[in-house]
């Protein structure tokens, strides 16, 4: 930062444009387009990149030279004026804004001085009147201590008082009964032990890589890219194939419950005011680009262009609740590199974003209650066990103390309840369903969250049955969480389910390959090829040059749900030898086996093979 100080008979200034040198600034009211004082120390201020380090640094060091000179002089008066012609190397306009506010409420500590600022960001004219003595004129540089220099860079308001949360836990049964978490007896409900301890132990970084990660890459699905930013993954044909199925099918259902999808942006204006103010009050770490010197921020949610979207529609009471979805590809989370974690933990994901706008609170609960419901169901079709957990604001549950119990009773389990005397964030109620991996840690796949906040924040309003404009209550939802988490707890699961001595699959809806065909003999490539034709699901041909034995075994490694042999004896019959992955051997027809998968898969998406057919012309995409 560069300052230069003048200590000045008497200063002025008045703003000369009516618009701002940066945009998205907020047009200023008439009484903060001009100033004056008399005798006082002007303080020029210019902004620099490297200030971008440790903004707090900065502030503090620039505060405390400011005030020390003024004290030196002997002025009353403290004039802070945005400069940038001081410095060739500014920092954005983010920054800038950033450095200049931290700088302003350091200074107003100072009982002994008076602090006046003139506006950032705009064009303005001013008159000086220096003093003239040998302190009169002095200026300084300023860089950021090196030490724990990015420490907290860019940390939302949400991110520092999520580090000081004071929680209450307790436990609510189904059947309504509630005690506190650690007088609750688990026995027989281990998995909720582990979210419980894994909540209170306040840490995300994992110690050892999870073992979904070897699983991933051993089934070809997804895999590190090493070119790329960390927590950054390449997705193989057949882990594209479950993810666009699984992406589809959390689709259709927020289709059949009535919610409208949309798509909207990537990027957004880090200056725009009311999105400012809300990246202040979500606890996630932006990544941010720069275009024609200006600064965007990548979403971290589907939020940003579904309020946007909401404050320009026109509603009507008679239309609410009114939902929104986007299927976001592409959200961004620039997460601490030691709590990046395979798919559990990432910076890039695909998060189903479903926002509600319900009339009142008793509208809000209604829909809360039903998307949990939905939830349920979501992450029941994926085959995930889950514990649920919910956050609430004391008030808004004091408000409703059976809310809690229908909550628990819904869950069929103990669910974890966690209360804040004080608010925090923008909601006051959050649901989670909460999924327990290899390692004992928790995860959060479904929630629903009220948010009180943000209707406001963005002027989101309908028309009442009185003709007056008001805001509804606003919903935050997803039934499944982000796409990357469903597979690495379905991948986590299936780790637990073999070392308690079962076998590990996929939901037959979601297996890359549902039937493969095995040949005793190249004479039976030809029957085989034209049996691939006559079953409708993902069925392929193992039609390279090793052993029935070692395809089978390797069809086995695959998860593969039914695998067909098929010989002298299967071509002259009617039935076929099936291997059950996890089960027996049996006969099936044909026609049977074909009915039996479309039973098992019937309300779930279907996709086709995302690899040629036959195994023999497929690449190897992990060595």
């Amino acid at each position: 930062m560069r300052i230069l100080l003048i200590h000045a008979a008497k200063f002025s200034f008045h703003v000369t444009e009516k618009t701002s040198a940066v945009s998205s600034l907020a047009e200023l009211p008439e009484s903060q387009r001009s100033g004056s004082v008399g005798e006082s120390l002007v303080a020029y201020l210019a902004s620099e990149k490297i200030d971008e380090k440790n903004v707090d640094s900065v502030a503090r060091q620039a505060a405390t030279t400011i005030a020390n000179h003024a004290r030196e002089v002997g002025a009353k008066d403290v004039m802070l004026y945005p400069y940038a012609h001081l410095s060739s190397d500014l920092s954005s306009p983010r920054v800038a804004t950033k450095v200049l506010a931290k700088i302003a409420e350091l200074m107003r500590e100072n009982d002994d001085l008076t602090i006046h600022e003139a506006p950032f960001g705009f064009y303005k004219g001013f008159e000086i009147e220096c003093k003239g003595h040998p302190l009169s004129e002095l200026a300084k540089t300023i860089v950021p201590e090196k030490e724990g220099a990015a420490k907290e860079k860019d940390a939302s308001e949400a991110l520092q008082a999520e580090k000081k949360l004071e929680s209450e836990w307790c436990i609510m049964s189904p059947d309504g009964a509630s005690c506190q978490a650690c007088d609750f007896d688990f026995d027989g409900c281990s998995s909720a032990k582990l979210m419980y301890d894994y909540e209170i132990s306040g840490t995300r970084a994992s110690d050892e890589p999870p073992p979904h990660i070897e699983i991933m890459r051993r089934q070809e699905l997804v895999d590190y890219e090493p070119a790329s930013d960390g927590g950054n993954f390449r997705w193989y044909p057949n882990g594209e194939l479950v993810k666009l199925l699984s992406e589809e099918h959390v689709s259709n259902l927020l289709s059949e419950y009535g919610a409208m999808r949309v798509e909207t942006p990537i990027m957004y204006d880090y200056q725009h005011p009311n999105l400012m103010s809300y990246l202040k009050r979500f606890p996630a770490r932006q990544y941010v680009v720069l275009s024609e010197n200006k600064e965007f921020f990548l979403r971290f949610a589907a939020c940003f262009g579904q309020y946007l979207m909401q404050h320009d529609m026109q509603l009507s009471h008679r239309m609410l609740p009114v939902r929104l979805f986007e299927i976001s590809h592409y959200s961004f989370r620039r997460e601490q590199t030691g709590e990046l974690a395979g798919l559990r933990r990432l910076r890039t994901f695909t998060m189903p974003d479903l926002h509600t706008l319900a009339k009142d609170n008793a509208s809000a609960r209604e829909e809360f209650l039903a998307q949990m419901d939905l939830s349920t169901r979501c992450l029941n079709d994926f085959g995930i066990d889950y514990e649920v957990a919910v956050r609430f604001v004391r008030g808004f549950m004091d408000e409703d103390p059976d809310f809690a119990g229908e909550i628990a009773r819904r869950a069929g389990k103990p669910t974890l309840v966690e209360i804040w005397d004080k608010r925090f964030f923008y909601f006051v109620a959050k649901l989670e369903f909460n999924f327990i991996d290899a390692q004992g840690k928790s995860s959060c796949l479904s929630t629903v969250q009220i948010d009180v906040e943000n209707t406001e924040r963005f002027d989101i309003t309908y028309v009442d049955d009185d003709g007056e404009k008001k805001h509804p209550i606003l919903m935050h939802t997803s039934i499944s969480g982000s796409i990357e988490r469903v597979l690495c707890a379905i991948l986590e699961q299936q780790t637990i389910r073999t070392r308690e001595g079962g076998i590990p699959n996929f939901p037959l809806w979601l297996a890359p390959t549902q039937v493969r065909i095995i040949p005793v003999a190249d004479r039976h490539h030809a029957f085989c090829e034209s049996l691939l034709e006559k079953i409708p699901f993902r069925a392929d041909f193992d039609d390279r040059d090793m052993s029935v034995g070692k395809k089978i075994r390797q069809a086995g490694r695959r998860w593969v749900p039914y695998v067909i042999v098929i010989g002298d004896r299967e071509i002259e019959s009617d039935e076929f030898s099936v291997r059950i992955h996890g089960g027996e051997q049996e006969s099936f027809s044909l026609d049977r086996l074909n009915s039996l998968i479309e039973e098992k898969t019937t309300g779930r998406p279907f996709r086709s093979l995302n690899v040629p057919k036959r195994l023999s012309l497929r690449p190897i995409f992990v060595g």
